[in-house]
């Protein structure tokens, strides 16, 4: 039995909920989301409270009701508030700046790295060595950070790279004489 399917999801009365055809819609302040629904979950909405259950008692059906959960949750939090994700660059000459529609990025390179920002995401460089990706997709502003990330990942050494603000960095230490 799922613990987590079996809570039921709360919004305010700003977001708005349609379920028509095997897919859920959201509509909110920051922005809409949609969600197909798996046939093994039942979704009802009833005066700002969706509720998920399993149609059968099979495997699939109880592993798809937490998880469709889940993501629903996320929906609702992402087009009501949002979600942000927020990089720390460390590293001399290491900075990032935000030009037009690309997020420009000088990480040691012979050549600066440019990133096209995708469609749904802002991305805001309060300090050159500090980005901020905004976005009402939690897994789009995931990845997104992931990507950008991926362009020099944080080595253990002196700690050089990306890296999350909340990310640790174990340390190693050098060559001995």
């Amino acid at each position: 039995m799922s613990r987590i399917g079996r809570n039921p999801i709360t919004f305010d009365t700003t977001t708005k909920a349609t379920l028509a055809e095997g897919v859920l819609s959201l509509e909110g302040a920051k922005g809409s989301l949609s969600l197909p629904i798996a046939p093994e979950v039942q979704v009802e909405i009833a005066e700002n409270v969706i509720t998920i259950s399993p149609k059968s008692d099979s495997k699939r059906a109880k592993v798809l009701w937490g998880t469709t959960r889940s993501n629903i949750q996320n929906m609702v939090q992402g087009v009501s508030q949002g979600f942000t994700r927020e990089l720390h660059i460390n590293g001399v000459g290491y900075r990032a700046a935000v030009k037009g529609q690309d997020l420009v990025l000088n990480l040691g390179y012979s050549h600066e790295v440019v990133f096209p920002i995708p469609q749904g995401i802002k991305i805001v460089c309060p300090k050159p060595t500090e980005v901020k990706i905004e976005g009402f997709d939690k897994q789009l502003v995931g990845q997104t950070a992931a990507k950008i990330r991926g362009f020099r990942k944080p080595e253990p050494y002196k700690g050089k790279g990306v890296k999350y603000a909340e990310e640790t960095i174990f340390r190693k230490e050098g060559k001995k004489k």
